[in-house]
């Protein structure tokens, strides 16, 4: 891919951490810590801070998983640039997926430096049951992720034969 090519998906990696960053304010705003405002029936906005990664895995492990999150984010970080200015021609769902995990790390990793936990709101529930609750940068990860398997086993040099 060129270096043009690639330079316009990071400007889909920028777009997602600033409106992380712009959803997260405004949570962080507007939302008490923990209190949930009902938006539609299995959906409230929840201000929670969560020091763990994904589901709170090591939430509570006392600080240091702070840097160690933040060392993998930088690194994956750097790994996904390099694979996005790397990538051939023609291959545009890669890149996209590629720059929507990349904005979801840099925007859960802007929190992590800046405030030492990524601020979670969107709160998914079906009556008692709850999913872990997540932002705007997850969910560009979780759809990045979904697009690069898609790439993988459809689009991909090594399809899986079944």
């Amino acid at each position: 891919m060129s270096r043009d090519s690639a330079t316009r998906w990071l400007w889909l990696t920028v777009l997602i951490v600033a409106a992380d960053q712009v959803t997260k304010g405004l949570a962080s705003h507007y939302l008490g810590l923990h209190e949930p405002l009902a938006m539609a029936p299995g959906l409230n906005l929840t201000l929670m801070h969560n020091t763990g990664a994904a589901f709170s895995l090591l939430s509570q492990a006392g600080g240091w998983q702070r840097w160690l999150f933040i060392g993998l984010a930088l690194a994956v970080s750097a790994a996904l640039v390099i694979w996005l200015f790397n990538l051939p021609r023609g291959k545009g769902l890669l890149a996209c997926s590629l720059a929507l995990i990349l904005g979801g790390a840099l925007g859960n990793l802007w929190d992590r430096v800046a405030l030492g936990y990524v601020v979670d709101f969107i709160d998914v529930y079906y009556r008692e049951w709850h999913w872990p609750a997540f932002n705007v940068a997850d969910s560009a990860i979780t759809v990045g992720a979904i697009l690069l398997v898609i790439d993988t086993f459809w689009f991909g040099e090594a399809r899986v034969a079944v």
